[in-house]
């Protein structure tokens, strides 16, 4: 079911007398309960999409719906309603430098009453525990690492019980091992909580990892959208392939040209089974893995090779392939 619409989404920004348009024409949706991934190279428009989920920015034309509810026919009272059902974090955080961990957490309790219960600041206790930060309540922001900051962030994101959260540039300022742990927190959150979780990212690396779905905008247009595995291994634009080529496979340079070169696709069961030592049992074939990986979209394990497959029952072990669920595809 969609949680969130949109519909023919066009915006056009005008500044010293000049205009130029952000997004054109661009229409799809998020799921209720999914982690949705909007990718592109900056400037493309993306960080303005997810900016019209909580009208901090209102389209040019057309309509953006969340849950129904037209955007722009909320009232200014609902509008602050609404977004206090919308979660947002930033690339660099937001956080107040004046307060404890803690405090910048309450604070988003405190925009929304004027005195804080009991229950409160257990709820805010409860948000800085599940983020992994119960122990770092009373440091401020200069006192904590770039991972340990978009924790907090994420933690305030959550206080006021959102239904939806969103996500800009998240992981951007991170390195290796942090975006790992804020990527693996997200999931958690999606999973334990049903939140609907909207990405923005310009690596496809973070889509992989996190993502079930996603759209691919390129100049301002919206060039693809499906799930990762489409997008990852069958893309069907320019902008999409671009994106996803350094995660592929691809033989090396020095091995040369070969009609016997092939590339093998395949996901969950058939990854931890017997699919490729099954297939060339008893055929005389020569098989020689040329690049490839075993790797994860979200939780399900893929793996993606690059082959020759040559000999008298090259044939028989193809099909054999295609028939425990491998994807087999000349390679361009």
């Amino acid at each position: 079911m969609s949680l969130i619409q949109f519909e023919a989404i066009a915006k056009r920004f005008t500044a010293s007398g000049r205009s130029q348009d952000a997004l054109s024409d661009v229409s799809f949706d998020v799921k209720r309960g999914e982690v949705f991934g909007i990718i592109g190279l900056s400037g493309s428009g993306k960080s303005t999409l997810v900016r019209l989920i909580n009208r901090l920015e209102t389209p040019t034309r057309g309509r953006v719906r969340i849950d129904g509810t037209d955007l722009s026919t909320v009232s200014p009272r609902d509008l602050i309603q609404l977004r206090r059902k919308l979660g947002m974090i930033f690339q660099q955080f937001g956080l107040l430098s004046s307060r404890t961990a803690r405090q910048n957490v309450a604070f988003a309790l405190e925009l929304a009453k004027p005195k804080l219960e009991a229950t409160d600041h257990k709820k805010v206790d409860d948000l800085l525990n599940r983020v992994g930060l119960a122990d770092h309540a009373h440091k401020y922001p200069a006192q904590l690492s770039g991972g340990q900051k978009q924790r907090v962030a994420i933690a305030r994101a959550l206080a006021n019980s959102p239904d939806i959260l969103l996500c800009d540039e998240p992981t951007s300022a991170l390195d290796g091992e942090s975006t790992q742990g804020v990527l693996d927190l997200l999931s958690e959150l999606n999973r334990d909580l049903g939140l609907t979780v909207v990405i923005v990212t310009h690596e496809m690396e973070v889509v992989r990892r996190i993502c079930d779905r996603v759209a691919v905008l390129d100049h301002g247009r919206l060039a693809e959208v499906g799930t990762v595995a489409q997008v990852l291994f069958d893309p069907q634009s320019e902008a999409a392939r671009s994106l996803s080529r350094h995660l592929l496979p691809v033989p090396p340079a020095e091995i040369g040209a070969s009609e016997d070169r092939l590339r093998l696709t395949y996901f969950g069961d058939v990854v931890t089974g017997d699919a490729l030592s099954a297939a060339t049992q008893g055929a005389h074939v020569r098989f020689s893995i040329l690049s490839g990986q075993v790797s994860a979209l979200k939780s399900v394990p893929y793996g993606h090779l690059i082959v020759d497959i040559a000999g008298p029952d090259r044939g028989l072990v193809i099909e054999r392939l295609k028939h425990s669920g491998v994807r087999v595809e000349a390679v361009a």
